[in-house]
Parts: C-alpha cells; sequence; structure tokens
C-alpha cells in the first residue's frame, strides 16, 4: 500500500498540473493575440483620423473610448490578464494623484522652459484658472490622460513586460515608447512640418519614455493619467501657442 508522503505527493503533483493546465493557455493566448490586436487598433485610429475630422472633445473622448478602450477590454476578457485591471485599483486612487501632481509638474516645468528658451521672451504671469476654457480644456486632457494610459501603459507595457519578461527594463521601455510615437505620428504629420514635426516626435517621444519608467516603478495609472494631463495643458498653453 502506498505510504502517507507518496499520496501528498500525488495530490501536490495533481494540484500542480491543474494549475499549469489553466494558466498556460491564458500565456499562449496572451503572446498570440497581443501584437495582431496592437497592430489592428493602429491600422483603424489611423484610418479613423484620416477619413474623419470630427471636433476634438468626440476624438479625446468618445473616438479615444472605442479605438483605445475596446481592444484592451476584448484582450482582457480572452486572456484574464488581471495585471492591466489592477493598474486602475481603487486603492492607488490617492498615491497616484499625489504622484501624477509631482511628476506633471515636472513634465510641465521642463517643458515650459524648453518653450521659453526656444522662442525667447519673458515669463508672466497668467489668471488661467479663470478662463472660460480652461477647465474644459483640462476635462479633455484628463479624457486623454485616461485612455491613452489604459492602451499605452496598462495594456501595452504591462503585456511587453510578460511577453518579454527576461529583457531589460530600459528595451522595454524603448518598445512600449515605440508603439506610443507610431500611433502618434500620423496626427503630428498633419499639424506640422518641416523642423517644428521632428521637435514634436522627439519631444512627445521623451515623454512617453518618461512615463514608461514611471509605470514601470509605480505600476499605478492614475500617476499617469494626471500626469498626462498637466503635460498636455503645458503643451497647449506653452508650447502651441
Amino acid at each position: 500500500m502506498p505510504s502517507l508522503k507518496t499520496k501528498t505527493r500525488r495530490k501536490s503533483v495533481k494540484k500542480t498540473t491543474s494549475k499549469n493546465s489553466t494558466t498556460a493557455p491564458a500565456r499562449g493566448s496572451q503572446k498570440l493575440l497581443f501584437w495582431p490586436i496592437v497592430a489592428l487598433t493602429f491600422l483603424l485610429w489611423v484610418a479613423y483620423r484620416s477619413l474623419f475630422d470630427f471636433p476634438v472633445w468626440f476624438d479625446e473622448t468618445l473616438g479615444k473610448a472605442i479605438f483605445f478602450a475596446l481592444p484592451v477590454w476584448f484582450y482582457v476578457t480572452m486572456t484574464r490578464s488581471q495585471q492591466i485591471v489592477d493598474a486602475f485599483s481603487i486603492a492607488k486612487i490617492k498615491t497616484g494623484l499625489l504622484q501624477g501632481i509631482a511628476y506633471g509638474g515636472m513634465f510641465g516645468f521642463a517643458a515650459s522652459l524648453i518653450a521659453l528658451f526656444s522662442r525667447g521672451g519673458q515669463v508672466q504671469s497668467v489668471l488661467l484658472f479663470s478662463s472660460d476654457t480652461f477647465w474644459w480644456e483640462f476635462f479633455l486632457a484628463l479624457m486623454t490622460g485616461f485612455w491613452e494610459t489604459l492602451f499605452f501603459f496598462a495594456f501595452v507595457m504591462t503585456i511587453i513586460q510578460i511577453i518579454y519578461k527576461k529583457w531589460p527594463l530600459i528595451n522595454q521601455v524603448l518598445l512600449t515608447s515605440l508603439v506610443f510615437i507610431v500611433f502618434h505620428v500620423p496626427n503630428l504629420v498633419q499639424l506640422f512640418s518641416g523642423r517644428f514635426l521632428l521637435g514634436y516626435i522627439l519631444l512627445i517621444w521623451a515623454f512617453s519614455v518618461g512615463q514608461a519608467f514611471i509605470y514601470a516603478r509605480r505600476q499605478n495609472a492614475y500617476a499617469l493619467v494626471l500626469s498626462h494631463a498637466i503635460w498636455g495643458m503645458v503643451l497647449l498653453i506653452h508650447v502651441q501657442n
């Protein structure tokens, strides 16, 4: 008759086998679905921006909700990737918002200095918070930050770190920032030309690298949403004007 130890080992083997059988397909589907979903999302997004000319408020709210959130929802449904959901955990809101203010302030200060030295001029105080359009623009910036954080960092970077977990962090960050900038280049081409185009591509690429490092360190989507919104407002106020 088998001893008690033998029975215990058999039970342990059965539990381990059962666990591996449930997680292996999920990991396989993560690798199988990831890049096709990213590529299809890119093609649909470019087609949407090329064929339609909706108002900015529509693009930054409903447009990005459709083209960025739905692919993530489909991916999470198919693969049960809990890491993407965990980035938006309610427990992370307070810490994330405080970090977002700090990181966004640093990004904004750097962008303001670039605009100041590149164009010259003087620093002037402006009553931004009393402006009729400031809070509306800030709301749109928050929407942009939320949808893009969801897609490019909570989704793209999380899965890149899973699929290429043996890569050094710098490689994971650079690949994430490459996906980020590829999605933004078509719109930048429409808005800018010549040296301004290259300058904006480098500026936005540097921002995406910074965001990727923050996400890798904190795993907190709220920090990126707020820092993205602050960054966008700085570009609107100091760079694009």
